[in-house]
């Protein structure tokens, strides 16, 4: 950790001296281009910014997978600007007696970096995707994969069998209940003898077997000696 910060304390401190020179030289070369006063101290300001946000957009571009030849092309133009100041203040040109290509060249940036920072304002905002995570291959665990859907045929409806109807069962007439024949009870010989004799009369009269119900009626007997007269006829 401490190397990590003292890695950074280091670029840091590199940054700052060669913007502080940077900054330096281009101030000495816009006074001496006839930019005195405030004027010559906006002109490092305006490179320096031209520089740092031609690179952020490139960066960005390149990212985003994108073209980045306009942002590569106004970093190169700041980039020229700061150089030739370096270079130009190392006593290679004479401060005290600027050529006219350079006086102008000094007066027009103003509307150069205003144009190429507009430009890079109003780009389109490219969303910077935030990187996913390296997925390790030894802790990771395959994701069980749904099974494919099985198609299931469903039978016509026309198509299959009548269903089995039982049929119910059917209840058996029930008997309708009948008495149960009265036993003959044993008569009396006398009165045998008369059931006997009245059935003959019958028989002489009307040439026709004697009704039992008939003689039982007759004699004046209850219903239920209806097979005891039968039974001597």
């Amino acid at each position: 950790m401490r190397a990590h910060l003292a890695r950074v304390d280091a670029v840091i401190v590199q940054a700052v001296i060669a913007g502080a020179l940077s900054f330096s030289h281009l101030h000495d070369l816009a006074a001496a281009a006839g930019q005195a006063g405030w004027k010559a101290w906006a002109y490092p300001v305006s490179v320096d910014l031209l520089l740092v946000a031609a690179w952020r957009r490139m960066r960005q571009s390149q990212r985003a997978g994108q073209a980045a030849g306009g942002p590569r092309l106004w970093f190169l133009i700041a980039l020229a600007a700061s150089l030739g100041a370096n270079v130009a203040t190392a006593g290679l040109l004479d401060l005290d007696d600027v050529p006219a290509w350079l006086r102008v060249t000094v007066a027009g940036w103003p509307a150069v970096a205003f144009f190429g920072g507009t430009l890079l304002a109003h780009a389109p905002h490219i969303q910077e995707e935030p990187s996913k995570p390296a997925a390790s291959t030894t802790d990771a665990e395959p994701e069980p994969r749904p099974a494919p859907p099985v198609a299931v045929e469903v039978p016509d409806r026309d198509a299959l069998p009548a269903p089995l109807t039982v049929p119910e069962p059917v209840a058996a007439p029930v008997a309708a209940s009948t008495p149960a024949p009265a036993q003959a009870v044993a008569l009396p010989p006398a009165l045998v003898d008369r059931v006997r004799a009245l059935a003959d009369e019958h028989r002489s009269t009307t040439g026709h077997p004697a009704d039992p119900d008939t003689v039982r009626a007759r004699l004046g007997l209850p219903p239920s000696m209806t097979a005891s007269v039968a039974a001597h006829l």
